[in-house]
């Protein structure tokens, strides 16, 4: 993992505190956790079943599809919430269908595809990421859910500044909190309210977005729970228990990644993916072969070897779907993107000519440049 990644540290040995963190899960009492999580269970269902127990936010992932099994396991009656991706792909209905299938009620809330379409551009020519409007509403949409149906209860899934590495004070937050969406549910900087203004977007077009006031929330009695707190997470162990329960996986490698069991679900994510390689210098496959090493499964080498295999390509196609029907919703044309993207290149991470182009081999790929400081 590199130092470029954002809220990474490394302490004195050149550890960073992702695996720090992972470290310190031999020191959980798991037992514990889980006693804790049941008796939260008996605090919240609901006491005469005239309402459901909890909100689950599912998107039809691996992980996602092992909330809802944790939770009927614990004997919860979830109502099951989805805010719909940009660009839902087959088998991300297919796996959205089987979670239904579980035995659970469910509502799925689409945003208006004209509004989310230049919410995408807005978030890709701004910041450089195409999916900010699907961040933000995979954590308004749910939390606007608890308030309209009196849910209490919202259970998440993994607290990513844990499994992911990022400041201290939020790894011990089993909590989602306001703050915590701002901080780190994607925003980059740019706020729900930047927004009105630009290509026509009004505020009445951003109520999907934005979050409940500190009174509805206060009035519910709205909270959120990281089920990664009182179980250990591991995301291939949950693709299992998933796969095991009607989830299906894709049929080779996902582009740009080393695993073929998430990411599934929206045809953008390789964009996304994309635009954090050209930024940092690593990608999802990077992400993916650190939690596969920490927990022992591949050796340094080997995750090396994938990663230099798989990260960072430039995304031709995504699930079967080529860059420019991906981007037709979005009015852009491949050659926009591309210099999109070269504006988006850290130029300390990947190499440029004489006249400071950037260097890219006949399909596109950048060169990286060595860095000292990798560990």
């Amino acid at each position: 993992m590199p130092d470029t990644k954002p809220d990474l540290s490394f302490d004195e040995e050149g550890i960073c505190n992702a695996c720090r963190n992972f470290e310190r899960r031999k020191e959980i009492d798991w037992s514990q956790r889980k006693s804790e999580l049941v008796e939260l269970a008996e605090k919240y269902k609901s006491k005469d079943g005239s309402n459901w127990d909890c909100i689950v936010p599912v998107s039809g992932g691996k992980d996602s599809t092992y909330q809802v099994i944790k939770m009927l396991q614990l004997g919860f009656n979830p109502l099951c919430v989805t805010s719909t991706t940009c660009d839902l792909s087959a088998i991300g209905r297919r796996n959205i269908e089987n979670i239904k299938h579980l035995g659970v009620d469910y509502v799925e809330f689409s945003p208006n595809p004209n509004i989310r379409a230049k919410l995408n551009r807005v978030g890709l020519t701004q910041v450089g990421d195409i999916s900010w409007p699907e961040h933000v509403g995979i954590f308004t949409i749910p939390i606007r859910a608890a308030v309209q149906y009196n849910i209490p209860l919202i259970v998440w899934g993994e607290n990513s500044q844990h499994e992911y590495g990022g400041p201290a004070a939020d790894v011990e937050n089993n909590v989602l909190t306001r703050r915590w969406l701002e901080e780190f549910g994607g925003l980059l900087g740019m706020r729900v309210t930047d927004m009105i203004g630009l290509e026509g977007i009004r505020k009445q077009d951003l109520i999907a977005y934005s979050y409940p006031t500190d009174e509805e929330l206060a009035r519910v009695g709205v909270t959120g729970i990281f089920l990664g707190y009182y179980i250990p997470w591991d995301g291939y162990s949950n693709a299992l228990l998933a796969q095991a329960n009607g989830f299906q996986s894709y049929e080779k490698t996902v582009e740009g990644s080393v695993v073929n069991y998430e990411n599934l679900d929206n045809h953008q994510t390789g964009i996304h993916d994309y635009f954090k390689y050209l930024k940092f210098g690593f990608g999802r496959a990077t992400d993916i072969a650190c939690l596969h090493l920490r927990r022992g499964r591949i050796t340094r080498e080997d995750a090396i070897a994938m990663v230099d295999k798989h990260d960072g390509k430039f995304p031709h196609s995504y699930l079967g779907k080529s860059l420019a029907e991906i981007l037709e919703p979005l009015d852009m044309s491949v050659d926009e993107f591309v210099k999109i993207s070269d504006r988006f290149t850290n130029k300390k991470i990947f190499a440029t000519d004489s006249r400071g182009g950037l260097v890219k081999d006949k399909y596109g790929n950048l060169k990286k440049l060595a860095h000292p400081s990798t560990h």
